[in-house]
């Protein structure tokens, strides 16, 4: 049965992932009840979201923030994208896991630890998982001034990110780290869900295919604005490029950082990841598989610690 095949890919989010069983949809209906305006029974006969529309899937996401995380507001301009709670939270919880394995194996929580977020965004989504989840501290990066003050006004309207979230902007895109981190910074872990498109054109052909497998539907326009959320979607040379980057730049920042990782959305872009990897000599590299059904991705984390390194660290940061 369908239904039964969806919640097997439920099943395959993470342990602690707040969303392995099916939605209360009672629940969150309370929690937002304008979402009972995109209720629909689907063709298995099965009560569910429309998430072929764009106002259904954000009105679900914040329904899921409220009922489960205690966001109140999480508003953003509609032409950003609208990120997955369950799959974001999936990459945090992966992350968490990483963390404690130089911490005796029990995952390390509070102000001692603090996160980079590549790429924040509008949405402030990933330091909202961080601090809910774990209390750890997040410092949120992104190449536009407009996100960033969206993700300010999110913060300021609830009082539990308060204090935990501090916002850079990266002002040449040619650049990820360089430039907004200081010599100063020590960070036990980086995250990224980068830009996956090289081009407009292919933005809005993949756009075209989300919407034609959610709706059944081919359309010529895909509803998205691509001059509000070029950041999020297009980087020249698509994701492959922008990891790149990010590789060479880890590089100096060696000792300050504890963990780099990424996600990857493209198995075809691993093995020039790797060859990558290896020109910049990381003393270890894990890929660790992520998401269900057809957006399975992977994540890819990097240190340049040695062990003794890493013992000193948890031995500062930990505990």
């Amino acid at each position: 049965m369908p239904s039964e095949k969806n919640q097997e890919e439920k099943t395959r989010l993470h342990p602690r992932n707040r969303n392995r069983e099916r939605y209360d949809l009672d629940a969150l209906l309370q929690a937002k009840p304008e979402l009972a305006n995109h209720i629909l029974t689907n063709k298995f006969g099965v009560t569910t979201v429309n998430f072929s529309n764009p106002a259904a899937v954000k009105l679900l996401n914040q329904a899921l923030l409220i009922y489960y995380y205690g966001i109140t507001y999480w508003d953003f301009p509609n032409q950003n994208l609208c990120p997955p709670i369950p799959g974001r939270a999936d990459y945090l919880h992966y992350i968490a896991d990483l963390l404690a394995e130089n911490n005796g194996g029990s995952i390390p929580t509070g102000n001692k630890i603090t996160c980079l977020d590549v790429g924040v965004g509008a949405t402030c989504i990933y330091p909202i998982l961080g601090v809910t989840e774990y209390n750890w501290q997040f410092i949120g990066v992104d190449v536009s001034a407009k996100s960033i003050t969206s993700s300010q006004k999110i913060v300021a309207a609830n009082a539990l990110l308060n204090n935990k979230i501090e916002f850079r902007l990266q002002q040449n895109r040619k650049h990820i780290f360089n430039g907004v981190l200081t010599a100063n910074d020590v960070i036990d872990v980086t995250m990224c869900n980068p830009p996956f498109h090289a081009s407009v054109q292919e933005a809005q052909r993949g756009t075209q295919r989300k919407i034609k497998n959610l709706s059944g539907k081919k359309t010529k326009t895909p509803e998205l604005n691509f001059a509000g959320i070029g950041s999020e979607l297009i980087y020249k040379g698509g994701e492959y490029a922008f990891i790149a980057t990010m590789i060479k730049e880890s590089k100096n920042y060696a000792k300050s950082c504890f963990w780099f990782t990424t996600l990857v959305s493209k198995q075809s872009n691993l093995h020039g990841i790797y060859k990558l990897l290896q020109q910049v000599v990381p003393s270890e590299v894990k890929t660790t598989p992520i998401g269900t059904g057809n957006k399975s991705a992977r994540i890819v984390a990097w240190t340049f610690l040695t062990k003794k390194e890493k013992q000193n660290w948890q031995a500062t940061k930990r505990r």
